[in-house]
């Protein structure tokens, strides 16, 4: 549900009372992952998706009944075979959804901490003892937390320490616990909903392709830098949607700044005396993407020179170049596709073939963090 917070948070404001559909657990092929959500406020107002349409118009009547009942309700949808025209996925999938009438505990604390910004992680109560179910608890990076699973203390310093875990990961998942806390009593399934910040994209040069590459990044869910030593052309005007603008020799930039694990690195310079001193130090930082712009010719030219400049094999295979995949773009617009397209790939486990005559899966499982609030799965859900 934290991937629909800002209009959550706006109800909650307005003193709304609403109820919330979330996807807990898939199975084969599902359009949308554990954390999707759904929600329907009092008046019948909806917002999110748990389906992509399939059963958007079942889980929409769940959610009035729990809001008139109170209850809180965990079902099953999966594709009929028997009567393909009945309520289910026509991906052939399953998934498991849980419906919960939201009336104050922890949720408005956990929607006004995404809101603001703030790394926090939801821990639910999907699978379990029925007295258990829909309970939540709101971590945050330190280990404190609000809120309570019930019963006894030792199970919800257990369900905040998994929580945790996940949350450090920046990843969306569930896991496994016993009710009395450890692996202790009978078994429940929580499902943890992870918010960090958004992972960043940074831009090197202050081109054409650079305007484009911001447009797609943001709507990839970055925050992005763009950075050049020209202040002639690293400027506002020519880069309104940046969410910051640096002036600054690029490999020094890089040095000062903060990058992690979700980090995507963008050079677009093509010019050796940029290049090189910050891809150099680009390949030593545990970042998930680095691509640089240039010809066949300029890759060979610069792998050269970082060879030159201690750079090992190693750390090359590393590097994203020519960037982009091949989809015969010239423009700046269809350059930024391809760019956005390998990032996804890569951020995915993509094949970035064609999925016409593939046999390869639609939708993949990966480790990396995605591009967005939510983090992505650690591991698949059972309910």
């Amino acid at each position: 549900m934290l991937d629909i917070a800002d209009e959550l948070h706006r109800w909650v404001q307005q003193g709304r009372e609403f109820a919330v559909a979330t996807v807990v657990a898939v199975g084969g092929s599902a359009p949308r992952q554990p954390g999707a959500a759904l929600a329907v406020d009092g008046e019948g107002t909806a917002i999110g998706s748990v389906s992509g349409g399939c059963v958007e118009g079942a889980v929409y009547e769940l959610c009035r009944e729990s809001l008139q009942d109170g209850r809180t309700v965990l079902e099953s949808f999966g594709y009929s075979d028997e009567d393909a025209f009945a309520v289910g996925l026509t991906c052939g999938g399953t998934i498991d959804i849980l419906v919960t009438p939201v009336r104050g505990g922890v949720y408005p604390a956990a929607l006004a901490a995404v809101v603001s910004g703030e790394a926090a992680a939801l821990a639910r109560v999907v699978s379990g003892p029925g007295d258990l179910l829909g309970r939540a608890i709101l971590v945050r990076p330190d280990g404190s937390y609000e809120g309570g699973l019930g019963r006894r203390p030792e199970l919800d310093r257990t369900a905040a320490a998994e929580a945790r875990a996940l949350l450090d990961a920046g990843r969306t998942g569930t896991v496994e616990i016993g009710e009395e806390g450890s692996r202790c009593g009978q078994p429940l399934t929580l499902l943890v909903e992870s918010s960090v910040p958004a992972p960043r994209m940074i831009v090197f040069g202050a081109v054409d392709f650079a305007s484009a590459l911001v447009r797609v990044g943001k709507f990839l869910g970055y925050h992005v830098t763009v950075c050049d030593a020209r202040p002639v052309f690293a400027t506002r005007v020519r880069f309104p949607e940046a969410d910051e603008i640096v002036v600054e020799w690029p490999h020094r930039y890089l040095e000062s700044t903060e990058v992690d694990h979700r980090t995507v690195l963008c050079v677009l310079t093509h010019d050796a005396r940029f290049d090189v001193p910050l891809i150099r130090a680009a390949l030593r930082l545990p970042v998930a993407y680095i691509g640089a712009m240039g010809s066949r010719r300029t890759h060979e030219d610069r792998n050269r020179r970082l060879r030159e400049a201690g750079a090992t094999e190693r750390e090359l295979a590393r590097l994203r170049s020519p960037i982009g995949l091949d989809l015969g773009g010239r423009t700046p617009e269809e350059t930024a596709l391809s760019i956005g397209a390998e990032i996804v790939a890569d951020r995915r486990g993509g094949s970035g073939v064609s999925l016409t005559g593939a046999r390869t899966p639609i939708h993949h499982e990966s480790p990396r963090a995605p591009a967005s609030r939510t983090g992505s799965v650690a591991r698949p859900a059972r309910a």
